[in-house]
C-alpha cells in the first residue's frame, strides 16, 4: 500500500520517501520492506529412499499402497509424493450413458464370482488370451489361464482352476452362486454354459455394451496390465505365464486393497470365511 501511494505521488511530481510515508500513516517500516521467503520443503532421506525404490519398481502404486507395504504413515508418504511430483494421474472420466445399475459387489465369499478375457502379447508366441476369475467379495483372483487360443477352453480352464483353488476339488459347488460375465461368444457358447451348469453355478450376464457392470474384474485386468504385463517384455507364452502367476500370487497375498480396508484379498477371505 505504501509503495502504491509513493508511486502515485511521484507521478504527480511529489517525491516522498518511504520512511516519511510510514510515519504519516503510522505503519512500521519493516512491514513495507519485508519480503516473505518460502523455504524448500525438506524430505528425510531415510523415508525418501525406500519410497523411491518401490515406485521405481512399481510405478503405478499409489501412496496408500506404498505406505502400507513399507509400514509408513500414509500422510507422510502422500506429502513426499506431492513434493516430488510422484502422484499417479487419474484417467479423465468422460460421458457415460445412464443405464440400469448392476453392481458386481458381493457381501460374502462365494456369493458372486466374475470372469472376463483380455489379450496379452507373448513375444514369439504372438497374441495370447488370458482368462481370469475373481471373487467379488474378497477380490481374490481365484483362477486364471493363459493360452494361444481365445476359445471357450481357455475360460473353462480358468473356471476349473478357480473351483479347485476355492473348494479343493472339482464337482458341484456346495451352494449355487452367480458367475457374472459379458455376452461374448465364449461365455455364451454351448460348451461353456454346459460346464457352468454342470458345476452347479448360475450365469449372470451384464447389459450389452456396459462393461462397467462387470467393473470389478475389468479393474483387476487394468491393474494386471499396468503393474505386470506392460512392465515386462515377454519372450514367450511360458515366460508370460510364469510372470503373471508370480504377480497374481503377490496380488492375492501381499498387495493391500483400499476397498478391503487395506487388507489383502487372501486376508479378507480368511476373515469373512
Amino acid at each position: 500500500m505504501i509503495e502504491t501511494i509513493r508511486q502515485g505521488l511521484k507521478e504527480d511530481g511529489f517525491d516522498v520517501s518511504i520512511s516519511k510515508l510510514c510515519k504519516w500513516f503510522e505503519v512500521p517500516r519493516r512491514t513495507v520492506y519485508y519480503r516473505p521467503t518460502k523455504a524448500e520443503p525438506k524430505v528425510q532421506e531415510h523415508l525418501l529412499t525406500p519410497i523411491k525404490a518401490m515406485i521405481e519398481e512399481n510405478p503405478s502404486f499409489g501412496y496408500r499402497t506404498v505406505a502400507h507395504l513399507l509400514d509408513f504413515n500414509k500422510n507422510t508418504v502422500q506429502r513426499i509424493f506431492q513434493i516430488k511430483g510422484w502422484q499417479v494421474r487419474k484417467r479423465p472420466v468422460g460421458f457415460r450413458p445412464r443405464i440400469k445399475a448392476l453392481l458386481s459387489v458381493a457381501e460374502r465369499p462365494n456369493e458372486r464370482w466374475a470372469t472376463d478375457l483380455c489379450r496379452i502379447w507373448a513375444g514369439r508366441d504372438g497374441w495370447t488370451t488370458l482368462a481370469l476369475v475373481i471373487d467379488c467379495c474378497s477380490r481374490e483372483l481365484l483362477g486364471w489361464h493363459l493360452s494361444r487360443s481365445g476359445r471357450s477352453k481357455t475360460a473353462e480352464s480358468a473356471l476349473e482352476h478357480a473351483l479347485i483353488a476355492r473348494f479343493g476339488t472339482l464337482g458341484k459347488v456346495p451352494q449355487p452362486f452367480l458367475l457374472r460375465s459379458d455376452n461374448g461368444l465364449v461365455f455364451t457358447s454351448r460348451s461353456y454354459t454346459a460346464l457352468v451348469r454342470g458345476y452347479g453355478l448360475r450365469q449372470e450376464f451384464i447389459t450389452p455394451y456396459s462393461p462397467e457392470q462387470n467393473g470389478m474384474v475389468e479393474r483387476v485386468i487394468r491393474t494386471l496390465k499396468e503393474q505386470c504385463a506392460h512392465r515386462h517384455r515377454f519372450e514367450s507364452l511360458q515366460h508370460a505365464s510364469r510372470t503373471i502367476g508370480d504377480w497374481i500370487g503377490f496380488y492375492n497375498n501381499r498387495r493391500p486393497h483400499q476397498a478391503l480396508g487395506m487388507k489383502t484379498p487372501a486376508k479378507a477371505f480368511a476373515l469373512a470365511a
